[in-house]
């Protein structure tokens, strides 16, 4: 109901002149029997009436205003209650999306689908710890150059020292099972800091993020535990190439550069055949070790088969890939084998190839980096070459980045 304003105070007053005209007649015979009962009781009948229709008016007046605030108050409760149990609901699809998430792929559909109703934007990052490295299970694709201050946010937050960065339109939120941090939650608001409501939506979406990580964490572990190489801890064939397959079509997908290099240990028959076959097991193994210390964990590392490997570099453009393959192949080059008080210096020779827009054929970019890497046996082995079908561009690169 509606309380009377300053406005209304001329009609109201309009209205009590025009019915104190019309009954003005009936209020004088009321009124002079009312004197009449005051002179022969002599009580003050009048004043005391006028006093208790005034007190019973304004009591009628507060009893409104207080229905009024009660209303409001009970419609405010109501809105903060659907407000509520809006948020809740988005939190429970959230969780139950998650749960039905077994891998990282479903999960970033997941965090990509509703992850933005909770947060009121989309501008959000998700990065998981991979060894000593940082990984983007999400990153907002207008903001990729951000990803290393996002990576300072997370060290920065995990070490307790604070919980917004400079810039404060940025807040992170780690992402804990138990006392470990597995990641962390960043989320960047151009139009101002992030409100209060959506920050403790948020704070209680991280714990179920954190859990459904975790557990593809686990799962992944299992499954790769099943199809590694004992040797070398590197993946087996067939495993792999169900993962260049699904990179591949991924990639065509996303339109995002993928490199495969293969490379092979230069002359191991000279050393199985000098010192033994254990020595030769000893310097694949230690290829593994290397491969694990210079590769990123998302990184695909695969014996492909005898002394050949085969690393699957997703997200990586050819420049890129090709520093790595440097990188590996002087970690090889460089540092000794240790074998019955002995040092073994060996070496690998390299071949790279990146795939093709819209290449989805396994066999066909595995024999375009085989064929870069016989190029590279044929000149004397411990180099890097890349396919001769992406030479050319690779020639040119030096000249695009000075333009």
């Amino acid at each position: 109901m509606k309380i009377p304003g300053r406005q209304d105070l001329l009609p109201l007053a309009g209205l009590a002149a025009a019915i104190l005209i019309l009954f003005s007649s009936p209020l004088s015979r009321l009124l002079g029997y009312a004197r009449q009962i005051e002179e022969r009781s002599g009580l003050s009948l009048l004043p005391a009436l006028l006093v208790l229709a005034v007190i019973l008016t304004f009591h009628q007046l507060r009893k409104r205003y207080q229905r009024q605030a009660e209303t409001a108050v009970a419609d405010a409760a109501r809105e903060a209650r659907e407000v509520q149990a809006a948020e809740l609901e988005r939190l429970v699809t959230f969780g139950q999306s998650l749960s039905r998430s077994g891998d990282f792929e479903s999960i970033r559909v997941t965090i990509a689908q509703a992850l933005p109703a909770i947060a009121g934007t989309d501008r959000i990052w998700v990065l998981v710890r991979e060894g000593t490295q940082w990984e983007a299970l999400a990153a907002d694709a207008r903001g990729s150059e951000e990803t290393p201050k996002w990576g300072d946010l997370a060290e920065r937050l995990l070490a307790g020292q604070t919980r917004e960065p400079d810039d404060h339109r940025a807040v992170g939120f780690p992402l804990m099972v138990g006392t470990s941090a597995i990641g962390v939650l960043g989320i960047r608001t151009p139009e101002g800091p992030l409100p209060e409501s959506r920050g403790r939506a948020v704070e209680a979406a991280a714990p179920v993020l954190a859990l459904a990580i975790r557990h593809a964490q686990l799962s992944r572990e299992v499954r790769e535990n099943s199809v590694r190489d004992p040797l070398t801890g590197c993946f087996t064939r067939g495993h792999a190439l169900e993962v260049i397959d699904a990179e591949l079509r991924r990639a065509r997908r996303s339109q995002a550069p993928v490199t495969l290099i293969v490379f092979d240990v230069d002359r191991l028959k000279d050393v199985n055949d000098r010192h033994g076959h254990l020595c030769g097991d000893a310097v694949l193994a230690t290829i593994g070790a290397r491969m694990r210390e210079v590769l990123r964990g998302s990184d695909l590392k695969c014996r492909y088969a005898g002394e050949k490997f085969l690393v699957l570099l997703p997200e990586t453009p050819l420049a890129g890939a090709k520093r790595v393959a440097e990188t590996l192949r002087r970690e090889v080059a460089d540092r000794a084998v240790s074998w019955a008080g002995e040092d073994l210096h060996i070496s690998a020779s390299f071949g790279l190839t990146p795939a093709l827009p819209g290449e989805v054929n396994v066999q066909a970019i595995i024999a375009r980096a085989d064929h870069a890497l016989d190029r590279a046996k044929d000149e004397g082995g411990n180099c890097v070459r890349i396919a001769a079908e992406t030479a050319a561009e690779s020639a040119d690169e030096p000249n695009r980045q000075q333009m």
